[in-house]
């Protein structure tokens, strides 16, 4: 049963929609977390308060921003997946690190459960990885071993935990990481691509010793299209997908209107041809119907007509992908381009095959 589930995750596309500032506090999503506190991240935020006081918060946040009504809702709209952002220290004090703050496990078998009776897969994410913000994230895969090990050890135990769970699709030992690149005669900063290709391989062994080929294992592409050509192939690894990021709102359209939406379209399709060349299957684990900022003259009725013009082209372009997950599902201020349930609330059932 399990094997013939596993090739049926295989051979449909899933559409799916981030949980972000859930369980990982983010500004963006919940800025009223943070109004006050002078605080740009949780450690901060956490850092800034007083403990009895910053767990209250927390807990009141996590037991009423998302429910089982938004899973039911999540399922109605028609995606069939969720990507859920926990956090390094989930396990809290059983864990292998401590955190800012205590775990909650709790809160993701809860959505684990509130996901399978809406009939919804879940991807874990490993969010907030320590080390990995640093100026130097390098450290984490190279100078500071515990961080990285820790990391391992997390993925695997949630693996373990959540190996029978029908509707575990898999995990993603880090969900945004930045690769070291070169520009010309200049180098990016980020992680060099050999310690990330090290950390995966070590990450997927650990995963798979935990539960078994069944989960997909999920490599980011660090924002690096090219650095995976020959990567994990199937003849040694099984269920294994790479998944790209795909946002256009710091770039530039180049040309007003739909002229310049097109050619946005045009760079996504070049960037996941260049991802597909890795022989894995790529999925888009973040996207957003954000446009780099208008002209003056654009009205606000002639923007959210494009964004909904330039929307139906990213998933156009998303064509051929293992899948896509929107981000994100709830933001408290319904951001209309980062928000699915306005983003995407004019698109039917069938606009979104």
């Amino acid at each position: 049963m399990l094997k013939a589930r596993k090739r049926d995750v295989e051979n449909r596309r899933l559409r799916g929609v981030n949980l972000s500032g859930w369980l990982v506090l983010e500004p963006w999503v919940t800025p009223s977390l943070f109004a006050g506190t002078g605080a740009f991240c949780e450690a901060e935020l956490a850092s800034v308060m007083e403990d009895s006081r910053y767990a209250e918060l927390l807990e009141r946040h996590r037991s009423t921003f998302i429910d089982e009504g938004d899973f039911a809702r999540i399922a109605s709209r028609g995606y069939d997946a969720v990507r859920l952002q926990v956090p390094w220290y989930v396990f809290g004090e059983a864990g292998p690190m401590p955190g800012p703050s205590e775990g909650c496990l709790d809160y993701v078998d809860r959505a684990f459960d509130w996901a399978e009776a809406a009939g919804i897969e879940v991807l874990l994410d490993v969010a907030v990885v320590p080390g990995t913000d640093s100026a130097s994230p390098a450290s984490f895969f190279g100078d500071v071993a515990s961080f990285r090990r820790a990391v391992i050890d997390v993925a695997a135990a949630l693996a373990v935990r959540y190996a029978e769970r029908e509707n575990f699709l898999g995990i993603e030992p880090i969900g945004a990481i930045k690769g070291r690149s070169r520009r010309g005669l200049s180098v990016v900063e980020g992680v060099p691509p050999h310690l990330l290709r090290n950390f995966y391989r070590d990450a997927y062994e650990a995963v798979r010793e935990a539960a078994g080929t069944r989960p997909v294992f999920v490599v980011n592409d660090a924002g690096l299209p090219d650095a995976w050509r020959a990567f994990m192939s199937p003849a040694r690894y099984e269920n294994v997908w790479l998944d790209s990021h795909v946002f256009h709102y710091s770039d530039s359209m180049n040309a007003a209107g739909p002229t310049g939406v097109r050619r946005l379209v045009k760079d996504t399709e070049q960037y996941l041809a260049r991802a597909k060349k890795s022989g894995l299957p790529v999925m888009v684990g973040e996207w957003s119907s954000a446009l780099p900022l208008a002209d003056a003259g654009m009205t606000p009725e002639g923007r959210i007509a494009l964004e909904r013009v330039f929307t139906a082209g990213q998933m156009s372009a998303f064509s051929g992908c293992a899948g896509w997950f929107f981000q994100t599902w709830k933001t408290e201020g319904r951001l209309s381009s980062w928000d699915a349930r306005v983003a995407l609330s004019s698109f039917e059932h069938g606009m979104l095959e």
